[in-house]
């Protein structure tokens, strides 16, 4: 009577576990489900506008001169050299 106990207990976690897997390789295997349908496409005009912003953060970003970084990781921790004068 254990024994039945025992296997009956084994091949319902075994089955739970086989169960709890294929979910989540299915729910990975479907790139064409869109849960996130409550918006309606966006207009002609829309587009148009977001198109304009996009160029215009673009055009922004071109004008920003790149920072040349310094090669020297301890720069900002070094203390600034000792004056080589006269003695």
């Amino acid at each position: 009577m254990r024994t039945r106990y025992r296997l009956t207990g084994l091949l319902g976690s075994a089955a739970a576990i086989v169960l709890l897997l294929s979910g989540t390789a299915l729910a990975q295997m479907r790139p064409g489900v869109n849960f996130m349908t409550d918006k309606p496409p966006p207009s002609k005009e829309e587009q148009e506008r977001l198109k304009a912003v996009d160029d215009a953060y673009k055009n922004a970003m071109q004008k920003v001169p790149d920072k040349k970084k310094s090669a020297d990781p301890w720069e900002g921790v070094r203390s600034a050299p000792a004056r080589q004068g006269k003695q």
